[in-house]
């Protein structure tokens, strides 16, 4: 790539996490008429399970522009980057090295993903061509104070000279706030999936993977998504019971679901745990890992209880309850879940609860009247394009 490169779509859809893939479909779709390149920290393909062609930022590349398309991109730090690029075995691995010693994680990380910069997610204007435009666009910090003085620095340094800024939840912006940062409020682009790609996830709920869940479960199901932080015998039982009463209670069944391979995300393994923990022909397990088929499969399903804050976002574009699950670790540190919720979604809609309470949290969810959630995802698709229509014309045509 050279100096007259088009503008660049950046972000970490470098590995299969599903709102990442989302991401630059997105605002591909959301800006017709113009050339992206699309960029994370490695090169990668993919196409196969939905996603894009993604070449390393770095080297010639000198775009015209460069949009951070989403996600929690403020408080990605490079250790965090360099073990989630890698395959699980070799994450485990690198933990099991450096997780312990910060000097020589950091020292790793830099060899990993070739750059010095200690929140690598987040790039200036000295990525850019000469007078090129740098948007962010409904990023998350929510762990912000959880970085070090060097880490805030570093994106601070960023942030401020950036051509637009907008974050997605209320928490990121108090915390930009008190650091002397302006940034508007935006829903994350994941509110826009119904309008962008609704006749492609349309076609997908009527074949393959899709297609067998509606066929078993004709009474209609729950989709349901849990990362490998639930990995504990307690946290199983615990979302096996309050899954067991709902079903038992509205006739639903339950398909399990994985929105994201890469480590630290989503282990298959557990689905099947949690699978033998429910009665015989309540549940089943969702194999598809491509991104329309989740889409698909969250489309069609009557609610979705997941720890993905995207298998929440898809159900809200879809005007559908749903309902986030906090991981057992949580503790204080502030969650990306509630915070999105808190920030744009009724009342009435549960936010992030523990494993023990996914029955009431479900029932309260199934019973928010329906209009009532069609609303809500219709004034966040308004809002998104509010926001996007006063940054869109910064690029070049």
């Amino acid at each position: 790539m050279n100096a007259h490169s088009p503008p660049v779509l950046f972000g970490a859809f470098d590995r299969h996490n599903f709102g990442d893939l989302l991401f630059p479909h997105l605002l591909g779709a959301l800006l017709p008429g113009r050339a992206f390149a699309y960029a994370g920290l490695v090169a990668r393909d993919l196409r196969a399970l939905g996603g894009h062609r993604v070449s390393a930022l770095g080297g010639d590349l000198r775009p015209a522009g460069l949009i951070h398309v989403g996600g929690e991109l403020l408080t990605c730090t490079a250790w965090q980057a360099a073990v989630i690029l890698l395959d699980p075995a070799a994450a485990a691995a690198a933990v099991s090295r450096y997780g312990d010693d910060p000097a020589a994680a950091a020292a790793w990380a830099t060899r990993q993903l070739g750059t010095s910069r200690s929140m690598p997610y987040v790039v200036g204007r000295d990525a850019l061509a000469p007078r090129g435009k740098l948007i962010f666009n409904a990023v998350g910090g929510v762990e912000w104070g959880v970085l070090s003085a060097a880490e805030r620095g570093e994106v601070k340094a960023a942030l401020v000279q950036a051509d637009w800024l907008s974050v997605r939840d209320h928490v990121t912006q108090a915390a930009l706030r008190a650091e002397g940062i302006a940034a508007p409020l935006c829903p994350d682009p994941a509110v826009m999936v119904e309008q962008c790609f609704g006749e492609v996830i349309r076609r997908h709920q009527q074949q393959g993977a899709v297609k067998a869940v509606l066929g078993a479960f004709p009474r209609g199901y729950l989709a349901c998504q849990f990362s490998a932080d639930f990995a504990d015998d307690a946290s199983l039982d615990a979302l096996a019971q309050g899954l067991s009463k709902v079903a038992a209670a509205t006739g639903l069944g339950v398909a399990l679901f994985c929105a994201g391979t890469a480590p630290w995300h989503d282990d298959p393994a557990l689905a099947g745990k949690l699978l033998r923990r429910l009665s015989p022909g309540t549940a089943r397990l969702f194999a598809s890992l491509h991104l329309w088929d989740i889409c698909a499969l969250i489309a069609a399903s009557r609610g979705v209880v997941s720890s993905s804050l995207h298998g929440r976002i898809v159900a809200l574009a879809y005007g559908l309850p749903r309902v986030s699950l906090m991981p057992p670790q949580q503790g204080p540190r502030p969650d990306k879940r509630a915070a999105f919720a808190e920030t744009w979604e009724p009342d009435a809609m549960p936010r992030s609860v523990a494993v023990d309470r996914v029955e009431p949290a479900l029932m309260q969810a199934l019973a928010v009247p329906a209009d009532l959630l069609r609303e809500n995802a219709a004034s966040l698709r308004e809002r998104y394009l509010q926001i996007q229509s006063q940054w869109a014309g910064l690029l070049p045509p």
